[in-house]
């Protein structure tokens, strides 16, 4: 029997103050009920941060995300899905994107959720890249303070269409959602950017994590807008 086509697809929720608990609770909840979904074979609950550091202190507790990885024939069902509808009920602003993994390297829990790999558009369209390390707990601080100019190259490059920090919990496991207008223009940052180089030899040389993923994927579909920067 032939599998299912799947695809990626990530959503981003901006919510009210108020509701702040409400995120928490379905954090825990949807956790386990996007898990049972049929269809998924993959799902991660995400908190945010502005991703100017990448440290504690970036969180961003009215911004909540997932990631999940679907059938393409199930993806109308989720998105009309109670664990959907009551995360679009409290917010103030959704975005989402549908898209078709490019490459993936590392691992996420384990496992590389995206080695469906794709073949590539011919034209140069808009792609999306998601990061994600475990960092070792006695490498935390060096980290942190590496960070900065990698954050300051990213945020000034001008084929950057938007990023934000996205972690499973605020120390350790840290990552990063970003859009990209070109495939050109993410290429000419993570190999020709002085501030990632040397970010990527001190990875070699310190050991920061102890499991990373990189993946690339063709942007498919965007709905709504990504806030990069909502209240705190």
């Amino acid at each position: 029997m032939e599998s299912a086509e799947k695809v990626t697809v990530a959503y981003f929720f901006t919510i009210a103050r108020k509701t702040i608990l409400f995120a928490f609770l379905s954090m825990a909840i949807d956790r386990m009920r996007s898990r049972k979904f049929t269809g998924i074979s993959f799902s991660k609950l995400l908190g945010t941060g502005s991703g100017q550091t990448f440290t504690p202190s970036d969180a961003v507790l009215t911004r909540w995300g997932m990631v999940v990885v679907i059938d393409k024939n199930r993806l109308q069902a989720f998105d009309q899905s109670s664990i959907i509808s009551n995360w679009r009920k409290r917010s103030t602003s959704e975005f989402r994107a549908v898209l078709s993994p490019l490459s993936s390297h590392g691992l996420w829990a384990k496992k590389n959720p995206f080695d469906f790999i794709t073949p590539a558009s011919s034209a140069d369209v808009q792609i999306a890249a998601i990061t994600r390390a475990r960092i070792k707990w006695n490498k935390n601080f060096i980290f942190w303070k590496s960070v900065p100019p990698v954050v300051i190259d990213l945020h000034s490059n001008p084929g950057l269409i938007a990023a934000i920090g996205i972690g499973e919990a605020p120390i350790g496991l840290q990552g990063t959602f970003s859009l990209w207008k070109s495939a050109s223009a993410l290429r000419d940052f993570a190999y020709k950017g002085q501030a990632h180089q040397v970010a990527i030899k001190q990875t070699e040389e310190i050991g920061w994590y102890s499991e990373e993923l990189f993946a690339r994927f063709e942007v498919l579909e965007l709905r709504g807008e990504i806030t990069t920067q909502p209240h705190k």
